[in-house]
């Protein structure tokens, strides 16, 4: 029992970080309505998403194992729905800094 209080303490505080993994821009002058390449590369989004889809991937494949209840399930769920966020936006992240217009223009 001590040992799944530590790890709902642990999604919890690591709630700001998968949020911002899964709202920050792909590309910053997109977001700001500028259509052109963010040479910067994917080091903003990465800096938030790798924290995050390690914790809530250890966590969904925790809560997985224990879902004897409805609380577990319910938890399982949010991981994997929170993983999922974050790694879509990390992923995107990869293609648009790895993708063929940008090699050619930001090399």
């Amino acid at each position: 029992m001590r040992g799944m209080l530590i790890l709902y303490m642990a999604l919890v505080a690591a709630l700001p970080v998968a949020i911002m993994a899964a709202v920050l821009p792909v590309n910053s002058y997109r977001a700001q309505g500028i259509d052109a390449l963010d040479c910067d590369g994917p080091a903003s989004v990465l800096l938030f998403a790798i924290p995050a889809l390690l914790v809530y991937g250890a966590g969904a494949i925790l809560l997985y194992r224990r879902r004897n209840r409805r609380l577990h399930l319910v938890a399982f769920l949010c991981c994997a729905l929170v993983f999922c966020a974050a790694g879509w936006n990390a992923a995107a992240a990869l293609r648009e800094s790895y993708g063929a217009a940008s090699v050619e223009a930001c090399a």
